[in-house]
Order: C-alpha cells, then structure tokens, then sequence
C-alpha cells in the first residue's frame, strides 16, 4: 500500500550554501491512520558521479580532497577518496559528469555510460546522485585536474588499480558511498 501524503507547511530554516526545511505534513500510512510529522530536509540539489577505469591497465581514477562535513564526524585529516562528482546546476547529468570529470581529474572523455541513480542520504538529503562509468585512456588527458580556483577546489587526483581500491573500501581508505558503488557496478559488470 502506498502512503498517502498531504503537505500542511514548509518553512525555510536556512538558505545559506544551499536550502534547508521543515516540513510538516500528514501521513496516511499501513494502517490507514492519519499522524502529522515534521521532518527537515536539505535540498543542495541533483548531482552526477562518474568512475573513469581503464581496461588495458586495470586502472581506475578517483580524486582525493577536504570534506568538512567528514572532518566533523571524525575523519581525523579530512580527506576524503571519491568518484569524482558534482552538482548538476543547469545542465542534464551527462553534461555535467564530463565537465567535472575534466576540471577534476584533467581527462576529457569520449563515451559515458549511465550506470544508475541513487538516493544517497534519502533520510534528510533530497539529492539524487546520477552515476556514470567511462572509459580513458593517457590520451585522453588535457590537463592535471585537480578542480577550479574559483570553487576553492584543491583535488590530488589518484590512480590506481581496481584490486587496490577494492582492497581500500575493506580497510577503510574509501569510505564515500558512491565511489564504493561504482567500484563495485565495474567489478559486477566485469568492466575491469
């Protein structure tokens, strides 16, 4: 049975960086009663998450970069090894990924291939990520990477072999939800 929903207020408690709410509404759920809840929810926007993996090498590119939100929680350095992504702005998703795949880790890619969507934090966030596999290859390197000034972005961009980023989720070197799905999406696809 599918719960019904009747939205009774929505109130702005923050619109700094990107927006935060409260919702109140009325849920009509299983039983077929009605309970007003209230929940907050942070709207940052949809975004796009790529893995670049190489099959003549084995090779996959991930960024490392500063993410506050993880230092806070007790990433000691704050460093944090990801798929590289970005938030969708004004342009669809596969626009999107190629961008950030070439300001990030210098590659300029040719093909993309969707993979699959994802919620990634649905209890609070309301971004879905979409996720996106591509080929590269040397060639295909324009420039270093590393993101733009203007974001303030400093990424240290990373090679490495799909055995050793497998290896680094089950010692907790990757910890990045996305990046873990996509290693796992290559690795089930046998991609790599």
């Amino acid at each position: 049975m599918q719960p019904q929903i009747k939205i009774l207020s929505q109130e702005i408690l923050s619109d700094n960086w990107y927006t935060l709410y409260k919702v109140t509404y009325d849920y009509k759920g299983r039983t077929g009663t009605w309970q007003t809840q209230s929940r907050e929810a942070y709207d940052r926007g949809n975004g796009a998450a790529i893995l670049l993996y190489n099959p003549a090498t084995g090779n996959v590119i991930l960024t490392n970069q500063f993410r506050l939100p993880t230092y806070i929680n007790g990433n000691t350095s704050g460093m944090l090894i990801e798929a590289c992504a970005g938030l969708l702005d004004e342009n669809n998703p596969e626009e999107c990924i190629r961008r950030e795949a070439e300001e990030e880790t210098g590659f300029r890619i040719q093909e993309v291939k969707k993979a699959f969507d994802a919620y990634m934090s649905p209890g609070s966030v309301t971004e879905i990520l979409h996720m996106f596999v591509a080929e590269y290859s040397p060639e295909m390197k324009i420039s270093k990477g590393g993101g733009l000034e203007h974001e303030q972005e400093e990424i240290e961009v990373l090679e490495v072999h799909i055995s050793k980023a497998l290896a680094m989720i089950e010692s907790g070197e990757i910890r990045d939800g996305k990046t873990i799905m996509l290693l796992q999406y290559v690795k089930l696809q046998k991609l790599l």
